[in-house]
């Protein structure tokens, strides 16, 4: 049965070798010709998750979030303001997370690169279902368990330091 599979580690370089030029909507665009780029690194067998890694040059442009995304900035700098006009400045190593359905103005100061996980957010009792059938199958020793996300924390925190 394909659920139980064990599916491959993916690594990758945090360098968009390759990347597709994939255009800011030009309507979303408020000043400058702000120039990105991205790649697939890597995505979930359900699907419903992905991991892109992403670059833009220097411009402002308004981004809608159809998606919960997580990113780490790797490098580069931006200015990001949520729809409330709460602004941060945001560089390598910060990581941010933008949930569905939210908007943010970008504005990118200088050449910025970042990874991004975009995931399709569920509804609630869905995400329970999936919880719950996921512990199932860890106390029936079909699933490993996790020690823990902060394993995943200091991953980041390693790829930004080198």
């Amino acid at each position: 049965m394909e659920a139980f599979v064990r599916p491959s580690i993916v690594t990758a370089a945090c360098s968009p070798d390759n990347a597709a030029p994939v255009p800011v909507p030009p309507e979303w665009v408020e000043e400058g010709n702000p120039q990105t780029r991205s790649k697939l690194i890597a995505r979930s067998r359900d699907r419903n998750s992905k991991v892109w890694v992403w670059e833009c040059t220097p411009g402002r442009f308004k981004w809608n979030y159809d998606k919960d995304e997580t990113l780490i900035v790797i490098s580069g700098e931006a200015f990001i303001t949520d729809e409330k006009g709460a602004g941060r400045r945001i560089g390598a190593g910060d990581i941010v997370f933008f949930p569905a359905g939210s908007s943010s103005a970008w504005q990118v100061t200088s050449h910025i690169k970042k990874v991004a996980v975009l995931r399709h957010s569920m509804p609630p009792p869905l995400g329970l279902a999936v919880m719950a059938w996921t512990r199932v199958l860890q106390m029936l020793g079909l699933l490993a368990k996790s020690p823990a996300i902060g394993g995943v924390i200091l991953f980041l925190q390693d790829l930004v330091a080198n």
